[in-house]
C-alpha cells in the first residue's frame, strides 16, 4: 500500500485529466488477471471479482484525483509535477482498494458474491465522476455501496459513522455588480461597485441567522471579491464568488432565492445593476441507517481501531453522495492523523499528509464490512 500510494503522490493529476493515474490502476488488475473496464464515464476505471460462492453484489469506491496545489512538504515522496499534490488523500484510497482486491481475488474461491471495485476520476470538481460513471454503468447489478475518506485530522485508530447526513450539499454562486465607475476623488459621480459589493457581503450573512431555521445547519461564504483598479479609481463593477452548504434541499432552495433577493434589494440602493448565477454541486451524503449501524458495530472489530463514534455533520462536500441516492450503503471516516509531526494540516494544504497505517485500517474496515454484509444478507445456504 504504502508503495503505490507514494508511487500515486509523486505523479497526481487534476481532475478530468488522470490519464495516466488510470492507466497505472488498470494496468494493476491486469497484472492480475482482472478485468477492469476503463473509460468509465470519462477516466473512471471498474474492476469486478466474482467469488466462486452465491451472493450479494457489493462495491467499494475510491476516488484517484489530485489538487492544483504545490506540494510544500519536506518528504522523498513529494510531488514532482509543479502545482499539483494529493492534498486529500485520494492516494491513499486508491492504494488501499488495490491491494484489497489483489486479497480478495487471492481467496475468491470462498468468496461469497461479487464485490465491484470502482475507481472513481475527478472528485474535487463538480460536475465529478460519480454521476458520469453511474450513467456508465458502474452501478448496475449494485445491492450497496461502501466507502472512506482517509480523515487527516483524526488520530489513525479512530473511525468515524454517522445515520443520515454526513457531509453538506456544496454550492458555488457569482454575483457581478454593475455600479459607474468614475474618479476616487469624484464619488458622488459613480455608483461605487466595492461600496455596494461590501455591504453585499455583510447583508449576505443575514441569510443564515435570520432566514435559516437555528436548528437546521447552513452556511454562505464568500470567497473571492474583485474589483482591482488603481488607487484613485472607483471601479464600476466587483465580482463576488462564494459557497453555500447545507443539508435539507427546502434549505438550500431557499437560500438560493434568498441570495438574489438580497442581491436584488442591495444594488436597487445603489441603484446598480447585477448579475446572479447559482451552480448546485453534490447533494449532501446521505447514509442509509442499516448499513451504517452495521459498520458502526463491527468498526471496533478491526484490527488497529481504538475508537468508534458517533462523527459530527461535515460542511464538507463529496460526490459518493450519489451513489447512496441509487443504493444503499455508507460512507465513514478513517482516522489517519500523521504521527511525524505535531502539526496536522487540513485537507486541501500544500503541507496535508496522512499516517500511512490508516490504509490497512481503512482497507480492513471496508472488507469487513463487505463480507459481514455478505454473511448477513446471503439467502443461500453456504458451507463455511
Amino acid at each position: 500500500m504504502v508503495e503505490i500510494r507514494r508511487y500515486l503522490h509523486m505523479h497526481p493529476e487534476v481532475s478530468f485529466q488522470e490519464f495516466k493515474t488510470a492507466a497505472y490502476i488498470a494496468e494493476f488488475y491486469h497484472k492480475l488477471g482482472i478485468e477492469a473496464r476503463t473509460g468509465v464515464g470519462g477516466n473512471g476505471v471498474v474492476a469486478v471479482i466474482k467469488g466462486d460462492l452465491p451472493g450479494k453484489t457489493i462495491a467499494l469506491r475510491a476516488d484517484f484525483d489530485a489538487l492544483p496545489i504545490g506540494d510544500e512538504k519536506d518528504v522523498p515522496y513529494k510531488s514532482t509535477v509543479p502545482g499539483v499534490a494529493h492534498a486529500c488523500g485520494h492516494d491513499g484510497h486508491t492504494a488501499a482498494l488495490l491491494v484489497l482486491a489483489k486479497i480478495l481475488h487471492k481467496h475468491s474461491s470462498t468468496l461469497e458474491g461479487s464485490v465491484v471495485f470502482i475507481h472513481q476520476h475527478a472528485e474535487e470538481y463538480a460536475p465529478g465522476g460519480a454521476v458520469s460513471m453511474i450513467e456508465d454503468g458502474c452501478l448496475d447489478g449494485v445491492d450497496v455501496i461502501f466507502g472512506t475518506h482517509l480523515w487527516a485530522g483524526e488520530p489513525t485508530g479512530k473511525v468515524q459513522y454517522r445515520v443520515g447526513p454526513i457531509m453538506a450539499a456544496a454550492d458555488r454562486f457569482q454575483i457581478t455588480i454593475n455600479g459607474k465607475g468614475g474618479h476616487g476623488a469624484q464619488p458622488h459621480k459613480t455608483k461605487d461597485a466595492v461600496v455596494i459589493g461590501s455591504q453585499l457581503v455583510l447583508n449576505l450573512q443575514q441569510i443564515v441567522s435570520r432566514k435559516v431555521d437555528p436548528v437546521h445547519s447552513a452556511v454562505v461564504s464568500v470567497g473571492s471579491f474583485v474589483a482591482e483598479n488603481p488607487f484613485n479609481v472607483i471601479a464600476d463593477s466587483a465580482v463576488l464568488i462564494g459557497t453555500v452548504r447545507t443539508f435539507e434541499e427546502d434549505v438550500r432552495t431557499l437560500i438560493e432565492k434568498e441570495i438574489e433577493r438580497v442581491v436584488k434589494a442591495s444594488c436597487a440602493l445603489y441603484d446598480a445593476d447585477y448579475e446572479y448565477h447559482f451552480e448546485r454541486g453534490y447533494p449532501a451524503v446521505v447514509n442509509h441507517r442499516e448499513e451504517t449501524e452495521q459498520l458502526a458495530d463491527l468498526a471496533s472489530k478491526v484490527p488497529g481501531v481504538q475508537i468508534v463514534e458517533e462523527s459530527p455533520m461535515q460542511m464538507g462536500g463529496e460526490d459518493f453522495a450519489y451513489y447512496l441516492q441509487h443504493v444503499k450503503g455508507t460512507f465513514f471516516f478513517t482516522g489517519a492523523k500523521p504521527t511525524y509531526s505535531e502539526t496536522a494540516y487540513p485537507h486541501h494544504h500544500p503541507k496535508f499528509d496522512i499516517d500511512e497505517k490508516a490504509m490497512l485500517i481503512a482497507a480492513k474496515t471496508l472488507s469487513l464490512a463487505l463480507l459481514t454484509y455478505q454473511s448477513e444478507h446471503n439467502t443461500v445456504s453456504v458451507e463455511k
